[in-house]
């Protein structure tokens, strides 16, 4: 950090960071920032220590079974906009299929600026879509070059398990987590980047709670070659774990219970900030949706009926940085990544978001590493009477209750920020067509060829066009597959080794069929 402590000056809609360090999410440099009128422009020569906070959110648009996806879309903005303190965006989920929901996600595209769309594998009966159901919503979000989102859980299995276990008397939260085991997710998030693959449709699987589920997205990402797959973990899952479900203590255990669920093995926080630190998952959310101790006792008696909700937003920031930077597994760039600069790049809001840069808008935060404040239900700013990282019998070494770093500048204010939005700018559409910093290309023709991630031209022309043989194959191995040698090159390569068709993409490449015929043994 700089000698001198950073120091902000405001003057109207003028603001001047000084002393302190620039952190975007692939570099960290010198720097004072000049902010106006929301735009930054930049004076090199000194440190100003920014780094990202939550300045923008997107939320679901959740249509009922049955209703218009256009008018829940218009009963969202009308919800948000007159009361929206940040910038915003809007996912819109497909909670049933038809021809007409299909007509009404390109009304959505074309005019309203929506690029993302959620399936659910889970809550049968409610949301959930079947196999076919997902393929053909795939297809089509693929057709509109726009991005498929998925809460990966099998709906059948637990539908069965909580079945099964109220008749054995398990009514309390408890139920919750033992209907929904790791493999319930893991299986789904199999089968989730399977279907989207096999129609070429990007995916980014929403909230990854288990050590299972991560395992399964790092292995899709390898076995498609970092492409095709986003995969997201939550504050939730790094700063508590499932143990609170079997507290004596319902509201205490109803207060965790949301879906995915925080999973038992205490072990589970730590390897999934490992995940995000090796980039086998890409981004952290927060999943909020708050609930208070009154709605939670709807679920009393049977917890099928606890509504599903924790806190998330405000806490996310200082609990990666924690578990993150301050344990040592990730550097400040890396913790902007993946708490910013990733997200802005797969729903393509970058760089107007998650980039300190001349033009992009000034959503700054100026954060003091060695600053510290106490997580509580008191001082929280949320709605809800409960906080899920509150501990306080705990040290801070042990545990989030408090956190290192704290926001402390915000570059627009409150005020600012609700006078301009609700004067008609509240939410921010995302163009279908400019993935430009995701990829090379400007105009998308295709799903496939727009998550490439920067590929050298040998391999995007490899990938997409199915021309040339893998990059990743050995010349000396290459030649017994040209030559027709296909099992004697998986034998003598992976016969000791277990599991080789999910860990290894050469065999892959072959079961999928991403070597070209011209190559093959004629």
């Amino acid at each position: 950090m700089a000698s001198n402590p950073a120091t902000v000056k405001k003057v109207q809609n003028r603001v001047y960071i000084k002393n302190g360090e620039v952190v975007n999410h692939d570099k960290s440099f010198k720097a004072d920032v000049y902010i106006e009128d929301g735009i930054i422009n930049f004076y090199h020569g000194t440190r100003a220590a920014v780094a990202g906070g939550t300045t923008m959110i997107i939320d679901f648009v959740l249509p009922k079974k049955k209703q218009s996806m256009i008018e829940a879309y218009d009963s969202w903005r009308s919800w948000a906009d007159p009361k929206v303190c940040c910038d915003y965006g809007l996912h819109v989920a497909i909670s049933w299929w038809s021809e007409s929901v299909s007509d009404e996600m390109s009304i959505l595209c074309k005019e309203r600026g929506i690029n993302s769309f959620k399936t659910y594998m889970a809550y049968k009966g409610v949301y959930q879509l079947n196999d076919s159901e997902l393929l053909d919503a795939f297809e089509h979000i693929r057709s509109l070059n726009a991005l498929a989102m998925v809460h990966a859980e099998n709906g059948d299995i637990i539908a069965k398990n909580e079945k099964r276990l109220l008749a054995e008397g398990v009514t309390g939260p408890e139920g919750h987590e033992l209907s929904r085991q790791e493999e319930v997710e893991a299986e789904a998030v199999n089968r989730a980047c399977i279907l989207a693959h096999q129609v070429v449709c990007p995916l980014y699987v929403v909230h990854c709670m288990s050590k299972s589920a991560g395992i399964e997205i790092s292995r899709a990402r390898q076995r498609y070659n970092g492409k095709y797959i986003f995969g997201e973990t939550v504050a939730a899952a790094l700063g508590t774990d499932g143990t609170h479900y079997h507290c004596h203590d319902f509201h205490h255990a109803a207060a965790h219970v949301m879906s995915p669920p925080l999973r038992p093995d205490p072990t589970t926080k730590e390897f999934l900030i490992k995940l995000l630190a090796t980039d086998s998952l890409q981004t952290t959310g927060s999943d909020n949706c708050t609930f208070n101790k009154i709605h939670k006792e709807l679920g009393l008696g049977n917890f099928t009926k606890i509504p599903n909700g924790i806190n998330g937003v405000e806490d996310r920031m200082s609990l990666v940085w924690e578990k993150g930077v301050h344990s040592g597994l990730m550097d400040p760039c890396r913790f902007v990544t993946i708490t910013s600069a990733n997200a802005a790049k797969i729903f393509n809001i970058y760089p107007q978001k998650g980039h300190i840069g001349v033009g992009s808008d000034a959503d700054v935060v100026v954060w003091d590493p060695k600053a510290s404040r106490t997580i509580s239900k008191d001082t929280h700013h949320h709605a809800c009477d409960f906080n899920i990282f509150e501990s306080p019998q705990k040290s801070i070494e042990e545990t989030s209750t408090k956190s290192r770093s704290t926001p402390q500048f915000k570059g627009r204010s409150i005020e600012n920020i609700s006078s301009r939005l609700r004067a008609g700018a509240a939410t921010l559409p995302r163009t279908i067509q400019t993935y430009n910093v995701i990829c090379r290309r400007i105009h998308r023709p295709s799903a496939s060829k727009n998550f490439d991630y920067h590929l050298s031209v040998e391999e995007t022309h490899c990938f997409n066009d199915g021309n040339k043989p893998m990059k990743c194959v050995p010349a000396a191995e290459l030649q017994l597959i040209q030559s027709g040698q296909r099992a004697t090159y998986l034998k003598t390569r992976y016969e000791h080794i277990p599991d080789t068709k999910y860990n290894y993409p050469e065999s892959t490449n072959w079961r999928y069929g991403w070597i070209h015929p011209h190559y093959a043994a004629k």
